[in-house]
């Protein structure tokens, strides 16, 4: 009895550390030279994966507190609700982000209501089988809110943006999770005229990678991942909820993983570890949530 005991303790203390650590949001930091010799650098914020639901007042306390930053450019990869009523809240939130040059994409969570699942099945091979017989989330009217602000959308599409004089020319695909990326919509190579080529998706899928790299894409930005969300004690994720490598399940990497800057067909990848979970179960651990700012930097 008195072991049983001592395994319940020690599983809600695992538990409540979880849950603690679902709750400290960090701000992480990345270089990456790629701008025209003389260029000033942009500040890039990359959010994703919040997940809001409107009783998240840390969450939110902490998003619009983003706004102190000296931010260029906003890039959001999706998956920004968990709740009906999550638009207000989230755009609230997001408060003066919205005034910057920005550009997003959708995930699953923006188009679906979040359901009850065991947390053990994403440590299980994909059978990709999705859930899409759920309630729609108002993604219509949070995606009409952002380009009504000046974000571009860019499901399935190419378009560009002058951030402090640099022409940077960017390429979308909706969710490759729920197999609503358009692969051919975006089959043109990356424009040579650019200062800066950036793709966006909302999950880091290999054949998203792959397009994206071969037809010359500078930087590849993505979520999803939630960093593996339960990671081992040095950080390494047991699952990246897709079929990208645990090692690169956030952070800075190269696209192939064997791949060298400058390499042909070959492009930079910044998965973020995102800023949430699902609301029914919010732990993460030896992975704290994350928004990113990634400063592009001229090449010497």
């Amino acid at each position: 009895m008195l072991a049983g005991l001592g395994l319940a303790a020690a599983g809600g203390a695992a538990l409540a550390a979880g849950a603690a650590e679902a709750r400290r949001y960090t701000l992480r930091r990345h270089r990456l030279a790629g701008l025209p010799a003389g260029a000033d650098p942009i500040r890039v914020l990359h959010l994703s994966d919040i997940h809001l639901t409107p009783g998240q007042e840390r969450k939110r306390d902490w998003l619009t507190r983003l706004s102190a930053l000296p931010v260029d450019l906003v890039v959001n990869t999706g998956d920004n609700l968990s709740h009906q009523r999550a638009v207000g809240p989230l755009v609230e939130a997001l408060g003066p982000l919205l005034d910057a040059p920005g550009v997003f994409v959708l995930g699953s969570n923006d188009y679906f209501e979040p359901r009850v699942r065991n947390p053990f099945q994403y440590l299980l091979p994909d059978t990709g089988k999705r859930r899409t017989d759920v309630p729609e989330l108002p993604w219509r009217h949070m995606a009409a809110t952002f380009t009504g602000r000046g974000w571009l959308d860019l499901t399935n599409t190419t378009g560009r943006l002058s951030v402090k004089g640099v022409d940077l020319a960017f390429a979308g695909v909706d969710d490759p999770h729920l197999a609503y990326d358009d692969l051919a919509a975006v089959d043109d190579a990356a424009p040579v005229d650019a200062g800066v080529r950036l793709a966006v998706a909302h999950a880091p899928y290999l054949r998203v990678l792959d397009h994206f790299a071969q037809r010359g894409w500078d930087a590849i930005l993505a979520g999803h991942t939630h960093g593996g969300q339960v990671c081992l004690p040095n950080g390494r994720a047991l699952t990246t909820n897709c079929d990208l490598d645990n090692a690169r399940a956030r952070g800075l990497h190269r696209h192939p993983a064997d791949s060298r800057p400058g390499d042909p067909a070959s492009s930079w990848l910044h998965v973020c570890a995102g800023l949430g979970t699902s609301p029914f179960a919010r732990v993460r651990v030896a992975c704290r949530p994350e928004a990113v700012l990634l400063t592009l930097e001229p090449v010497a």
